[in-house]
């Protein structure tokens, strides 16, 4: 991929919001079908343009209406906010107190900065192969527990552009949510816990509630490669002393022992099980399986959320199809069939996806103006013949199952009319 010059994202993202930007597919799923009156009306975007000028409380009509604000606009961000309970552009004409946030989607944000105690090979805004597991990790852990534990159906898993992924919960049920609900189902998911002066951040209680094993089996997938050898956290002396201060100090003399005579994570890694399972023998309590060695995983693999985005009903959230204007990837939909492919380095830059297009039209815009065609079918054709084709294909098919289901309980609800 080639690189991407910031310099040249004013005009880039003027080709993009005219010609790429999946407008209709993105109404299509902010607008829910259309069945609560003004919903999208109702919604609140922001708009980061450049310089850091920031733009709160926008909001439109329609597509048409959209369209035109951010072809004229250009924003280097979009954040989508709540649904209010007056459009949010007028929200300076209503009566204080009255203006308030009624719903949104769940939202889940995953940083890989969070994990910055627990990953060698980069830190802040960094990631590189060998820390992305990170991340394949948190989606499979919070996407089967959204799914299995709660029932949500409706789940867009989307990367930032940049170093993390966000989570959207569509499900109608789940856009009502109250602020204290939305925090007990974070808080359910939430094992990793204390700030950078707390050591160790998971305890594992006598009896293991069935989503954290769950979780360990999920991690046990990846632990060898990402954890023993990738990241390699029982190297040396400095990195194993971080583990040693998670296990208890009875047991600190005779691993350092056997550490030293080991040759490698993976040998030290067998005889960490080996002395824990023993000194668990050893003492009487109630706990049961390998529990040090699970809170060691836990602690280096488990993912960590950041709480205060998903319990706010207010909190804005980057848009997907945004455009990161430090590395200048779109934020683009997971496929959740593909979570282990994903991979951030692949995903096509703007301008990528611009160059595509003028490789493909350079003089097909002229033939087209003199045509008239219209602006809608022409852009239809154009993101199809970028990279960024097959992230709106994954896009589409989440807002199949959107329309599936509502069409399932429009159908289920006349039914139970036509019973009575």
């Amino acid at each position: 991929m080639e690189t991407f010059d910031p310099t040249e994202l004013p005009e880039l993202l003027k080709l993009y919001y005219r010609r790429l930007f999946p407008y209709s597919q993105y109404y299509r799923w902010l607008n829910y079908g259309g069945v609560i009156k003004n919903y999208f009306q109702h919604r609140e975007f922001s708009f980061t343009l450049k310089d850091d000028i920031y733009i709160r409380y926008q909001s439109f009509n329609n597509q048409s209406d959209l369209e035109k604000e951010m072809q004229k606009m250009n924003p280097y961000k979009i954040d989508i906010g709540a649904v209010y309970s007056h459009r949010p552009n007028q929200h300076n004409t209503v009566k204080l107190g009255a203006f308030q946030a009624q719903e949104k989607e769940l939202v889940f944000d995953i940083d890989m900065t969070d994990y910055d105690d627990v990953r060698r090979c980069c830190s802040s805004a960094d990631i590189c192969p060998k820390c992305w597991t990170l991340m394949t990790m948190a989606i499979r852990i919070i996407d089967r527990a959204l799914k299995e534990d709660f029932g949500f159906k409706h789940r867009l898993w989307v990367y930032s552009g940049r170093r993390g992924v966000h989570c959207w919960v569509c499900d109608e049920s789940v856009r009502k949510l109250s602020s204290a609900v939305r925090s007990g189902i974070v808080e359910y998911l939430s094992l990793v816990k204390g700030g950078q002066d707390i050591k160790k951040k998971v305890h594992l209680s006598e009896k293991i509630h069935p989503f954290i094993r769950k979780s360990i089996n999920i991690i046990k997938k990846y632990f060898e490669e990402y954890a023993l050898v990738n990241q390699d956290i029982l190297e040396n002396k400095e990195s194993w002393d971080k583990i040693l201060a998670l296990v208890p100090e009875t047991i600190h003399d005779e691993l350092q022992q056997r550490f030293q005579k080991s040759h490698n994570s993976l040998q030290r890694w067998e005889h960490l099980k080996k002395v824990a399972s023993r000194y668990q023998n050893n003492i009487k309590n109630d706990k049961y399986g390998p529990w040090l060695e699970w809170e060691i995983m836990l602690q280096y693999c488990f993912p960590r959320l950041d709480i205060n985005v998903s319990k706010g009903i207010n909190h804005l959230l980057k848009s997907p199809f945004s455009v990161h204007p430090k590395t200048g990837r779109i934020s683009v939909p997971i496929d959740l069939q593909k979570v282990d492919q994903f991979d951030p380095f692949t995903v096509p830059t703007i301008s990528f996806i611009c160059r595509e297009l003028d490789a493909i039209s350079t003089n097909e815009e002229e033939k087209e103006e003199n045509e008239a065609e219209s602006d809608v079918k022409h852009r239809t054709r154009d993101y199809k013949k970028t990279s960024l084709a097959p992230y709106v294909k994954v896009f589409e098919h989440f807002l199949e199952n959107l329309d599936k289901s509502r069409k399932g309980e429009l159908l289920k609800k006349s039914d139970l009319q036509k019973d009575f």
